[in-house]
């Protein structure tokens, strides 16, 4: 990594692969905004359907089945048809469909709708992150952080907003105004997308084909990263879709302060993406995960378990820093084993971890309360650092 840095910094500068970062950055921040737009709005659409907690956590698995089949099938067309042009179509989908949710009356109708919201978040999410990763090995520059730093201050921003809205506009309206921005958003931004291809992809790194020269061990690795992905991004997800009720159903949070929760863990999450550069090279990869897990779950047994609203967004807060870079390393580590299709089955893994650990959270609210159910984010941060802490000695193999 620190030789690609270096050969990229004796790159001239392209105007238009600068043009198409910023492209891409504003979809990355516009994804993270609808879908926070969405969540903090969970609450208020759970009392208009009359939903349990189960029967949430079944319309919730909409959203996952959705964005699963899609997922299967955008890397197809995104190799018909070209990455840049599948993120448009997607992006359009997405500020369509969070107008959907309100219009529901029934938990089953909500499953039903939220089967083309996540349809058109999974397309976005694998679309926009091969287009990321088309461009960063055109600049030869490790900016992939950036852009999941973006996805965070686009939640962060779009929390924040839901909460002061939250109680005076209908989810409706909300979700209608965010469908006008996410459309304005992608008709700014999806000229530059379309004007030019995805950059052609330079040669694969002969330090980061193989392992141990044995092509099945490298693809049991990749899983492995994308184990410690999906580890990390059930502890999003299931904050993004059950923080806001636990603080206040469980802690009796107003509103605001509810949607503040998945504004503060985004916050927290921006600040450490933002930092995670210096943050790897004083610490290294394998620390950097271990460290986080510990830290993660730390933080999420503090929010879960927590008496009072204050202390359990102290411990969204930790969460957020502890999880914040642990997904980005480990897509990472996986493209630098297999290259672009090790990124491809981590990232998979990670957006399932994200999309499927919302309805197994309400399965376990349901079976025991929602903060024990919260408890098993903390679990899983646990087990994140600790595959980190056994795979060492490929996480830190360059």
């Amino acid at each position: 990594m620190n030789k690609l840095r270096a050969a990229g910094s004796h790159q001239p500068k392209d105007p238009d692969l600068s043009r198409l970062r910023i492209a891409l950055t504003v979809f990355f921040g516009l994804d993270g905004f609808v879908f926070a737009g969405w969540v903090v709005r969970i609450p208020a659409i759970k009392e208009q359907t009359g939903a349990s907690a189960s029967a949430l956590g079944l319309a919730l698995l909409g959203v996952s089945a959705g964005a699963v089949v899609t997922m299967t099938l955008t890397g197809r067309l995104c190799r018909r048809f070209g990455s840049h042009p599948v993120t448009v179509v997607c992006a359009v989908l997405l500020a369509l469909s969070i107008a959907l949710p309100p219009l529901t009356r029934t938990p089953l109708t909500l499953g039903a709708v939220l089967l083309i919201f996540g349809a058109a978040y999974g397309g976005l999410n694998v679309a926009m992150n091969s287009a990321a990763v088309d461009l960063v090995r055109a600049l030869r520059r490790p900016v992939m952080p950036s852009f999941h730093a973006a996805f965070s201050l686009g939640g962060m921003i779009g929390a924040g907003l839901g909460g002061l809205v939250a109680g005076g506009l209908s989810p409706g309206v909300h979700l209608l105004a965010l469908t006008f921005i996410g459309l304005a958003v992608t008709a700014a931004a999806a000229p530059t997308l379309l004007r030019r291809p995805a950059p052609a992809p330079l040669p694969e790194s002969t330090s980061a084909a193989r392992s141990d020269g044995s092509p099945r061990h490298t693809r049991w690795i990749v899983v492995v990263f994308g184990l410690i992905a999906l580890c990390t991004a059930y502890g999003e997800g299931a904050l993004a879709d059950w923080g806001a009720l636990h603080l206040q159903d469980d802690l009796h949070a107003g509103p605001g302060i509810a949607a503040a929760g998945y504004s503060l863990f985004a916050l927290t999450m921006t600040v450490g993406r933002l930092s995670g550069t210096l943050l790897l090279e004083r610490l290294g990869q394998t620390r950097t995960l271990v460290a986080g897990g510990a830290t993660a779950a730390v933080g999420m047994l503090a929010g879960a378990l927590a008496p009072t609203v204050w202390a359990a967004l102290l411990g969204f807060a930790v969460t957020g820093l502890g999880l914040a870079n642990i997904f980005p390393v480990a897509i990472e580590r996986a493209g630098a084993l297999a290259g672009p299709s090790g990124v491809a089955t981590a990232s998979t893994l990670g957006y399932g971890g994200l999309l499927l650990g919302p309805p197994m959270i309400g399965f376990m609210a349901d079976w025991y309360s929602l903060p024990v159910a919260l408890t098993s984010v903390a679990a899983l941060a646990a087990v994140s650092a600790a595959i980190g802490f056994a795979v060492r000695g490929v996480s830190t193999r360059a």
